[in-house]
């Protein structure tokens, strides 16, 4: 079989930060890296379910809201990805939309989205604090970040 994207990267050398994972026709994928791999130090569940909520909220209800697909996090806990249409949203476009989302979900007031069972099939651990907090450092990190630095 062959080797898939995310596979062939030196997760030893990998930091925290944004970057291009990969296009696939019209859908551009961004890796968001939060934790080092390969350390032990993942997010935790319940940081990684409510970053989700709050961001995949903000990003839906946006102003790229449109060329947005899909916002989730990664399997091994170091991040999420960010996949959106790259006919209605370029590279450049989309950092400053990363950017302005998180410094949004730091800054987020209100009700934790989606914290029902109606709506959350595991909604008793989400925090809006844990997200605040974590999109903060996100945000924090990636303050300076160019479409020049999506390269892994």
């Amino acid at each position: 079989m062959e080797r898939i994207a995310s596979f062939q990267v030196d997760h030893n050398k990998l930091v925290p930060g944004l970057y291009l994972s990969r296009r696939d026709g019209e859908v551009t994928t961004f890796d968001l890296r939060f934790k080092k791999p390969n350390t032990g130090d993942l997010l935790t569940n319940a940081e990684m379910h409510s970053i989700e909520h709050v961001i995949a909220t903000l990003l839906r209800n946006g102003r790229a809201k449109d060329a947005i697909i899909y916002f989730g996090p990664m399997g091994c806990q170091t991040g999420f990805y960010l996949l959106f249409d790259s006919r209605r949203l370029g590279d450049e476009e989309a950092v400053e939309l990363v950017k302005e989302t998180f410094a949004a979900g730091a800054a987020f007031e209100g009700p934790m989205p989606g914290k029902s069972p109606e709506e959350c099939g595991n909604y008793i651990n989400l925090d809006v604090e844990l997200a605040r907090e974590q999109c903060g450092f996100y945000s924090r990190l990636i303050r300076g970040w160019t479409a020049e630095r999506l390269r892994y």
